[in-house]
């Protein structure tokens, strides 16, 4: 399997923000926004390993700044960490303004996505290439991250066999 760069994968979506997407006040649900966050790491991981990827972990979200009706929201995705079947995702949000051009960064998540075959059981996927400074920064911290989330899980699995 042949390793592929994070440039290779990423991807952005665009969308302009209409009413059934807030709140009677304009301001844009929070729920809406992780939705295309879901949706632009899924098209990542996916372009990465040409596999379904479903999510397995959205290891937080800040919002910044807020999103308005008639805002266009902008959201880019690149890979951080790859393991052997699951893919960390970086996405960053942004708003503009389409009447006065102001661009606002919003927001920032991290989403782990995992490949799967025809049976839905996880599969491997290509390693990741990294090629820059930040490639190996944004590696490492993804690394720390999943190594953590493994922990925990592992504590959880634990805990919930002795009830």
């Amino acid at each position: 399997m042949e390793e592929k760069t994070p440039r290779d994968s990423e991807s952005s979506i665009s969308r302009v923000m209409l009413p059934p997407d807030a709140n009677v006040a304009g301001n844009v649900f929070g729920g809406t926004i992780l939705k295309m966050v879901d949706e632009i790491a899924g098209i990542v991981a996916t372009k990465h390993c040409r596999r379904n990827c479903v999510t397995a972990n959205i290891e937080h979200i800040d919002f910044i700044y807020p999103v308005r009706i008639g805002d266009l929201v902008e959201l880019k995705g690149r890979l951080n960490f790859v393991g052997r079947s699951s893919m960390e995702v970086g996405v960053e949000v942004y708003a503009e303004n389409l009447e006065t051009g102001d661009m606002n960064f919003t927001g920032r998540a991290t989403v782990t996505m995992v490949a799967l075959d025809d049976n839905g059981k996880p599969v491997e996927v290509p390693k990741l290439k990294l090629e820059t400074d930040e490639d190996r920064s944004l590696f490492n911290a993804g690394q720390q991250r999943y190594d953590e989330r493994a922990k925990r899980m592992k504590m959880t699995k634990k805990g919930s066999n002795q009830s």
